[in-house]
């Protein structure tokens, strides 16, 4: 062997005995197991809330309106902030709901348009009164066809573990029938559902979430309106009688946090594409807003932070529910 490859075989070796000790020690010594939310960076969003939520309502009308807009609002809040799933508080397609569960519009009024990877999460909707203009079961089929909507019946609930024996109860209501007395029975039989689920709660359920489209308070058009004054009348006796903390609705087009007299906090996150007006100077109003937006919900077990996001990007307001 030459001189010059003995040396160049000799320097290799060593070279290679320098790297493979460590490495084998490494190998030796610990295993991992990591998983993909471990290492993304968005691992490192986390907050102090265990939970986080987007709330949004009365927004399916193909991009139009500034539903495009509030859309990409949300991805980008959604990116930079925590977020486990989204809340449809209905209205969800316009203006008549969808005909099946392959109504183009689940295209072009919500896949297409929510389309930020942030958002490519678990959405929970209720319906609405638009929904209910074709057949609002076509809603509930297509959970079997899209990865996020998740709507397994048109009343449902959904429990979610804050930790430290800590749980928040989602009870998710379907609203437009209580607006008909022909549909009394079908009221009847959900309302005897709404009471066993809210009466079963657990002792570790922290936090009671009612969700559904429309209010039973408001400052927007519909302040004395049949429906609003309907539901006040149909579901303010049970919500005291159990001790529900939020009630999340949409209908009026705007963003609202109204307090009337009573146990619950009421939030109206109806601001997802066309708006309406609200009205300035009532008592039991803690805020209200026109706006293009959502609102971000971020709960542990002894607060509800809430903030209202417009369509730039701006909390225009926030508040902690704290127990």
């Amino acid at each position: 062997m030459k001189r010059r490859d003995f040396v160049i075989n000799t320097t290799l070796t060593a070279i290679g005995a320098s790297l493979i000790n460590p490495l084998s020690g490494i190998a030796e010594n610990k295993v991992t197991h990591l998983n993909s939310e471990d290492v993304s960076p968005r691992a490192a969003l986390a907050n102090d809330f265990p939970l986080n939520f987007l709330a949004i309502g009365d927004w399916g009308r193909n991009g139009e309106y500034d539903q495009a807009e509030v859309a990409k609002q949300m991805g980008q809040w959604a990116t930079t902030h925590p977020n486990d799933f989204v809340i449809s508080v209905g209205d969800n397609f316009y203006p008549l709901g969808v005909i099946s569960e392959n109504d183009p519009l689940f295209h072009y009024s919500f896949e297409s348009i929510y389309t930020a990877h942030s958002l490519q999460c678990d959405w929970y909707p209720v319906l609405g009164n638009h929904d209910y203009g074709s057949d609002p079961d076509a809603q509930v089929r297509y959970s079997k066809i899209s990865r996020r909507w998740n709507m397994p019946a048109r009343y449902y609930t959904k429990e979610v573990d804050l930790g430290k024996d800590a749980k928040v109860l989602f009870v998710m209501i379907d609203t437009d029938p209580f607006l008909f007395e022909a549909k009394k029975d079908y009221v009847d039989k959900q309302m005897g559902w709404i009471d066993q689920t809210l009466s079963n709660a657990g002792a570790d359920v922290k936090w009671k979430i009612v969700v559904g489209h429309h209010p039973s308070y408001t400052v927007g058009p519909r302040i004395t309106n049949y429906d609003t004054l309907t539901m006040r009348k149909a579901i303010t006796n049970i919500f005291e009688k159990h001790k529900v903390d939020v009630y999340l609705s949409g209908h009026d087009h705007s963003l609202q946090h109204l307090k009337p007299a009573g146990y619950t906090h009421q939030f109206i996150s109806g601001a997802g594409s066309e708006l309406t007006h609200v009205t300035e100077g009532i008592d039991y109003a803690k805020f209200q807003s026109s706006e293009h937006g959502f609102m971000y919900f971020s709960v542990d077990a002894n607060r509800i932070h809430v903030r209202a996001i417009n369509v730039t990007g701006n909390t225009i307001y926030e508040t902690t529910l704290t127990k």
